[in-house]
């Protein structure tokens, strides 16, 4: 049966389609990411994912709007300052702005799912071990009852290690940030690790 997979990047992907693939599924991608920033990581993003599917003989369909603008409309209400509690505090691997971001990629990855004669659609999201699973599973849920499509969960975060070593086997590009203008400010500032810190010892 074949499968829409909503794919975050490359390296996400090695696993939860080799998974797939033996649970008898076809893994079709789907890149669709507009939270990604700068431009060029966007790029580098799109490139190693095409490069993926061809170096695993896996369809993909992409959408190729680079929606920083967007995205930044949609999450700017939810961003606070940066010695918020919800920009110090990541100890569940969570934020505000990220359900709105989770709701938008799973949105229309559904939404694609039923226009393009998919039954089923998951996402490589929840491969990640730095993402909240139950809040995307049951977004995801919706969006399929939704759409009328359904979706298939499993949880691919033990398989962590392991895609790591097929992502550096296909010599992939990795990241080292979840891909938003936030998210690499928080992996880089050093004013963020600096009141995180403080914020943790307190």
């Amino acid at each position: 049966m074949k499968i829409l997979v909503h794919m975050c990047c490359g390296p996400c992907s090695c696993y939860p389609v080799k998974k797939l693939r033996e649970k008898n599924f076809e893994p079709v991608g789907y890149f669709f990411n507009p939270n990604i920033h700068p431009h060029q990581e966007w790029r580098l993003r799109l490139k190693t994912a095409r490069e993926f599917a061809e170096k695993s003989d896996m369809k993909i369909f992409i959408d190729n709007h680079y929606g920083l603008r967007d995205f930044l409309e949609k999450t700017s209400k939810a961003v606070g300052k940066i010695f918020d509690e919800d920009t110090i505090k990541f100890s569940d691997g969570f934020h505000a702005r990220c359900k709105i971001c989770y709701a938008w990629r799973l949105s229309e990855t559904a939404k694609f799912a039923a226009e393009n004669n998919f039954e089923i659609f998951t996402s490589t999201l929840f491969y990640s071990i730095h993402q909240n699973h139950e809040l995307m599973k049951k977004t995801a849920e919706y969006f399929a009852e939704k759409f009328g499509v359904k979706f298939y969960y499993e949880d691919f975060r033990e398989g962590w290690q392991e895609g790591i070593d097929l992502s550096l086997q296909l010599g992939l590009y990795r990241q080292n940030y979840c891909g938003c203008i936030f998210s690499e400010e928080e992996r880089f500032s050093k004013d963020i690790r600096k009141a995180r810190k403080n914020f943790f010892t307190q």
